[in-house]
């Protein structure tokens, strides 16, 4: 058994074709989940699907042809070239792909390193999943280590200190372009993303914010959240917002651009869009008057970013190495452990009947049975001491080793039951 993690990233790919990979809506998601898991060699799976990443984790079989499959059913849902994908992706496997896995929760492998968002989307991955039967005990343990990890890191590193985000990369960004404290910015959408362009907005002084959303509520909500200098509207009015103001960040789910040449008209000013949206909510040409950035144009402040960082993120990577160290430990205590006592504790039963009938038949006195008692256990605590070592030097995902070893024995492999995992419960690992 293997994990395989098959990752498309702002590392391999760029923004348009991460827009075509996007599976955030939740239908499309639980459609390639479908896809995926229908091959009877993956057992277990999940998907990531941010901004800046789409990535397929997995538990499967045989790692042969799977990330293949696992490919060719993204070009199919998706509707994006299968060679292409195929030249772009990144392939992790087993140790590797714990590695990769442990450094996104982590958020080293982020566009912003040190950005806390990824944990809160890990897990609703996970919980996705896991409420859609797309995964359990494999991936749940992965996803708990994961988070430890991330936890170790943010602890023992200062690589989250003043966490940053894409969302305060962008206000960053235009603050180099405009004075905020004289601007008011126009908001689309009143999502995650949203509130935490407007908390870095506030927190750098702007004049003032019109948060637009179609569910106004949602969007007063936020408002009331946040502060009194916040307004909200209706996008339906994003025309006359579009042509009276200098400086907007849009951020909504919607599957297509939302903002188009067609709602601008010639202005005298200049005019900066910020796009942090995967599908990108802004398709205009650029000119003198309009500038957009996206995504991936906030490299260069990314760039900064990564060289503060660096010496603490090579601390970190060396905790992730220990976590995968430590996880793989645990994986293999958690199969073989149960796999020893099991039988164990069978040798143990089947000498306590045939004591019994040894005494029952006048083979040994009652009075020896203690005596009897042991001379079995030594016996086989001896006969079973060099096959518990060779036990435990087996690899917790060579099953097909395990599986053989409970069916002679006729015991359970403990790992193969159900059991939850409690994320927020570190004492569980």
């Amino acid at each position: 058994m293997h994990y395989l993690c098959i990752s498309f990233t702002h590392k391999n790919t760029d923004i348009a074709l991460r827009e075509k990979l996007s599976l955030s809506n939740e239908t499309k998601k639980k459609e390639i989940l479908r896809l995926i898991k229908s091959n009877s060699e993956v057992l277990e799976c999940l998907v990531i699907s941010t901004c800046n990443r789409v990535e397929i984790l997995a538990y499967v079989g045989k790692l042969k042809s799977i990330s293949d499959y696992i490919i060719s059913s993204l070009a199919l849902i998706c509707d994006v070239d299968k060679i292409l994908l195929k030249e772009k992706v990144d392939i992790f496997e087993d140790s590797g792909a714990l590695h990769h896995l442990f450094s996104v929760a982590s958020s080293l492998d982020s566009l912003v390193v040190g950005e806390t968002q990824i944990v809160g989307q890990l897990k609703d991955a996970y919980y996705f999943a896991l409420k859609e039967n797309f995964c359990a005990n494999h991936i749940s343990l992965a996803i708990k280590f994961a988070l430890k990890c991330a936890a170790n890191i943010r602890n023992k590193t200062q690589i989250s200190k003043n966490p940053i985000s894409v969302a305060s990369v962008a206000v960053s960004k235009a603050k180099e372009l405009l004075n905020l404290s004289q601007k008011q910015a126009v908001v689309i959408g009143a999502g995650d993303m949203s509130e935490l362009v407007c908390k870095h907005l506030l927190n750098n002084k702007i004049s003032s914010i019109i948060i637009l959303n179609r569910d106004l509520q949602k969007a007063q909500n936020l408002a009331n959240q946040l502060g009194n200098n916040l307004k909200v509207d209706s996008i339906n009015n994003i025309k006359d917002y579009l042509n009276n103001n200098e400086l907007f960040f849009s951020a909504t789910n919607a599957n297509n651009a939302i903002i188009n040449d067609d709602l601008l008209e010639d202005k005298d000013f200049i005019r900066y869009f910020f796009d942090i949206a995967v599908p990108r909510d802004i398709d205009l040409n650029e000119n003198e008057k309009i500038k957009v950035f996206s995504v991936d144009d906030l490299k260069e402040v990314v760039s900064k970013n990564l060289a503060l960082r660096e010496n603490e993120a090579q601390i970190a990577y060396s905790i992730i190495s220990n976590m995968v160290n430590e996880f793989f430990i645990y994986l293999n205590n958690l199969s073989i452990t149960p796999i020893i006592k099991a039988i164990r504790l069978k040798a143990k039963e089947f000498a306590k009947k045939e004591l019994d009938i040894a005494i029952k038949k006048g083979y040994l006195k009652k009075t020896d049975e203690l005596e009897a008692q042991k001379l079995i256990h030594q016996v086989f605590k001896s006969f079973l001491h060099q096959p518990t070592i060779n036990l435990k030097k087996i690899k917790a995902n060579d099953t097909q080793m395990l599986d053989g070893i409970c069916y002679l024995f006729d015991i359970e492999n403990e790992l193969n039951q159900d059991y939850k995992i409690d994320l927020e419960n570190d004492d569980e690992i």
